[in-house]
C-alpha cells in the first residue's frame, strides 16, 4: 500500500479506486492505511495522508526484511521477481540457478517461488509497471545477497525521493 501511494502523486484517489489498482477490498485498503497512520509511514489529515518519505525509506531498508521475511516454496509458474524482474535484470545476470518467482497461473516464467507481501501483489504488479518495478526492488532487498540488495536500495530510494522530494517528514 505504502509504496502504491507514491503512484498517485499529489491527490489520492477513493479508497474504491485503490481497492481496484491493488485488488483488494476498500476496506482492506482502509485497514492498511490506518496501519501506515499508526506507524507514522503516512501522514495525517493535516498533510492530506502523503507519505512520510524518510520513515518509508527506513523501514524499507531497515525493518521489511524483519517484518516481512523472505518465505521460498517449490519451483512454480510465476511473475520474475527481485533481481530477474525490471530494473535489476538489466544491471544483474543471474546464474544458474532459477530465478525467483511470485507463484502466479497467470505469469510466464518458471522459477523458485517466492511469497509477495500480499497475496494480490502479482495482480497489482500486472496492473502498474512502476508499483510492479519498485515490488520486485523490495524484495531484492528482502532477500537478495549483498550486491543485489546493495544495487536495489540504491535503486528503491531514487525512485522515491523522485516521486515525492527528498525533505518531505
Amino acid at each position: 500500500m505504502a509504496l502504491k501511494l507514491f503512484s498517485y502523486a499529489d491527490k489520492r484517489p477513493a479508497m474504491s479506486i485503490m481497492a481496484a489498482d491493488l485488488g483488494l477490498s476498500p476496506s482492506e485498503v482502509h485497514g492498511a492505511l490506518q496501519r501506515l497512520r499508526s506507524a507514522t509511514l503516512i501522514h495525517g489529515p493535516e498533510m492530506r495522508g502523503r507519505p512520510n518519505v524518510p520513515a518509508i525509506e527506513e523501514f524499507l531498508l531497515h525493518g521489511v526484511k524483519y517484518a516481512f521475511p523472505a518465505q521460498h516454496g517449490p519451483l512454480a509458474r510465476g511473475v520474475p521477481t527481485s533481481y530477474a524482474a525490471p530494473p535489476l535484470n538489466a544491471k544483474i545476470v543471474p546464474g544458474s540457478e532459477p530465478v525467483p518467482v511470485w507463484p502466479w497461473p497467470e505469469g510466464d516464467t518458471r522459477g523458485v517461488g517466492l511469497k509477495p507481501l500480499y497475496k494480490t501483489v502479482p495482480l497489482a504488479a500486472s496492473r502498474d509497471s512502476g508499483l510492479y518495478e519498485l515490488l520486485a526492488l523490495l524484495d531484492a532487498v528482502r532477500d537478495g545477497r549483498a550486491r543485489e540488495r546493495h544495487a536495489a536500495e540504491g535503486e528503491l530510494i531514487k525512485r522515491i525521493r523522485s516521486k515525492h522530494g527528498k525533505s518531505q517528514s
